[in-house]
């Protein structure tokens, strides 16, 4: 998401880094490519030239132009103001004592709106938080059933000791014609029942429409009137566009929207949404969604989400989603099990489901800093992750236990089991094996020193064939050609 605009900004700031001194007109030509870059995103017009204006001025300021480092110094006020434009976010959710706290989830149709309420409630479950989800659209058909299914999934499933339920009364579904008033009486129900057991929170899945009318407001306004939410949630799809930012504005002037969900910022959207609607609606972005599972919610922050357009990374986020995976004693014992050169197969595919179960591996490489930009226009091949799960489960307990055992036969075996060729079995006994070493090197200390083992890191090329990353890529290419002319050179 927005790797474009993270290559324009960080290209444009790169021009400066060169200079021993910058003018005002370095400045100027700097910020046209990242005007360009905004635009490109499909930000908002005004926000762009309010940004823009705002980073020159501050840009054009003494410290800067007498600064020995002028690059670093535009990268600060560049971060600076993204973060002004994107935040500053205070609590995600005003969770109230005693509860229910009432959240009231809106949107328009096909932003993703029903499924958002499954990860909120993942993330309210994961924090503690026990939660009743109450299904409030009685106009599109099946939504009474599709939210039952996703809370039942999200009970049973999400992490978390806190109970997770559903409120549904899918007799009041109208055949024909508008259902305000059932909607409305739902919503009422539904937070007389959270209150008799105890819920923390209460989530109303409200109607959305595929566009803005005065019946689907009428209906929002009805709930509102009626159960007095302490948070009015409104999803936004990223992939809109401009059309979402406008949504969003209308949303907010009828009912003073207090947070937006910002869903499917995983794809390979333009994502300026994400740059324009805090500032067209003066909502804060809440969280947004990064995946297709209900784990995939991530509480927003924005100067985390600017960190990742400069291409500084993110690695907060990262050591968190590993914090929330990774038990810490099971974590030790895996370490000790490395050092004693006790690793087998089966540890290995454990570390894999938990990698996976982080997220995408594009999007926990573009966390790293330095590489969400160079991933633009390179292929991360999700599905080599399942055939390398795939071959391994394809070998015995004794193989897995002990790879050395595997021969030319057994190796054929593993491969027809699995419809894999024999070279990818080769290749990952082999990655397993230097993953090994390694391991048990690193434990042991540096005793051949680094050098050594990046040679041999870089020889067998441990991710080819895990990640796919570079498939194809002709980007990735030139980088390997130009890298053996310098070598030769």
């Amino acid at each position: 998401m927005l790797a474009g605009l993270s290559q324009r900004i960080g290209t444009a700031v790169k021009s400066l880094s060169g200079q021993g001194r910058i003018t005002e007109k370095n400045i100027r030509d700097a910020m046209d490519d990242v005007r360009k870059g905004l635009l490109d995103a499909d930000v908002n017009l005004g926000v762009v030239d309010d940004f823009c204006a705002s980073v020159t001025e501050a840009a054009l300021g003494e410290e800067v132009l007498q600064s020995l480092r002028p690059g670093e110094q535009m990268v600060h006020i560049v971060h600076e103001k993204l973060v002004e434009l994107m935040g500053p976010v205070g609590e995600h959710i005003p969770f109230v004592d005693p509860g229910p706290t009432v959240v009231m989830v809106c949107g328009l149709q096909g932003t993703g709106k029903t499924t958002t309420c499954g990860k909120l409630a993942a993330w309210m479950k994961r924090n503690g938080k026990s939660v009743l989800v109450a299904a409030a659209d009685l106009q599109r058909p099946a939504a009474v059933e599709q939210l039952r299914i996703t809370t039942e999934t999200v009970a049973s499933d999400a992490k978390g000791d806190a109970r997770v339920d559903f409120h549904g009364e899918p007799d009041r579904c109208a055949a024909y014609g508008e259902a305000v008033g059932e909607a409305v009486t739902v919503c009422i129900n539904a937070l007389k029942r959270a209150k008799k057991e105890r819920f923390d929170v209460l989530l109303l899945d409200t109607a959305g429409r595929l566009h803005i009318d005065d019946t689907l407001m009428g209906e929002l306004r009805g709930i509102q009137r009626s159960v007095n939410p302490h948070s009015i949630l409104l999803v936004v799809d990223a992939m809109a566009g401009q059309d979402a930012v406008n949504a969003a504005a209308t949303f907010h002037k009828q009912l003073e929207v207090d947070g937006i969900m910002l869903t499917k910022l995983d794809s390979d959207t333009r994502g300026g949404a994400a740059l324009s609607v805090k500032s067209v609606t003066g909502a804060p972005i809440r969280f947004i969604g990064t995946g297709e599972k209900f784990d995939d919610l991530e509480a927003f922050h924005p100067d985390r989400m600017a960190g990742r357009i400069l291409g500084m990374g993110d690695v907060v986020s990262l050591v968190e989603k590993a914090q929330e995976e990774v038990d810490e004693v099971e974590a030790e014992a895996m370490a000790k099990k490395m050092a004693e050169g006790r690793f087998t197969m089966d540890d290995f595919l454990k570390q894999i489901k938990s990698l996976r179960r982080m997220g995408s591996m594009k999007s926990l490489l573009g966390m790293l800093p330095g590489v969400g930009s160079m991933l633009k226009g390179t292929d991360v091949d999700e599905g080599a992750l399942d055939q390398v799960e795939s071959v391994a489960k394809s070998m015995t307990d004794a193989e897995r236990t002990d790879v050395s055992v595997m021969n030319k036969s057994r190796v054929r075996r593993v491969a027809r089991g699995s419809g894999s060729g024999q070279q990818d079995v080769n290749r990952l006994l082999k990655q397993f094996e230097m993953v090994k070493k390694m391991s048990q090197q690193m434990a042991g200390g540096p005793k051949r020193g680094r050098t050594q083992m990046a040679r041999e890191m870089a020889s067998g090329n441990p991710m080819q064939g895990m990640a796919g990353m570079g498939r194809g890529s002709t980007k990735t290419e030139g980088v390997k050609s130009k890298f053996k002319k310098r070598k030769k050179r």
